[in-house]
């Protein structure tokens, strides 16, 4: 079980953060403690992340939500390219950005904004195709 465990684990990170250049959590978590980095991988992405009862385009709009909230640009970032990754479009992004500064106020949308524009950017995704109103 184990075995399929971390085949899941590397699957779904590629899926979520192919193309991701900084220094991703694991890695962070690697350089301190080897054996608790894989037990956090294997749950966090492994089992959290590779559950199948929402959609992982749902799980990453509601990741970036929470992130956008609680001004957690670092690992914001990293979720952007996830959501992107799996198949978010980003004008859907950017409406789950707005969304939240009915809870959580403009600077926090300012903020995130500006880390998706980063991200689109990287990408070579800047300016996006936006829709007229």
């Amino acid at each position: 079980m184990e075995e399929d465990l971390k085949t899941k684990t590397a699957r779904v990170a590629k899926l979520y953060f192919d193309g991701y250049s900084d220094e991703r959590p694991f890695d962070l978590w690697r350089s301190f403690d080897k054996e608790l980095a894989k037990d956090l991988s294997l749950f966090i992405t492994g089992q959290m992340y590779g559950r199948e009862t929402i959609p992982h385009r749902t799980r990453q709009l509601i990741t970036v939500a929470a992130l956008t909230v609680l001004e957690r640009t670092e690992e914001l970032k990293l979720h952007l390219y996830g959501a992107l990754n799996v198949g978010c479009d980003p004008r859907e992004v950017a409406e789950v950005i707005f969304q939240c500064g009915i809870y959580g106020g403009m600077p926090v949308v300012n903020r995130a904004l500006k880390v998706f524009r980063e991200v689109l950017q990287e990408r070579g995704q800047w300016p996006p195709a936006l829709q007229e109103r």
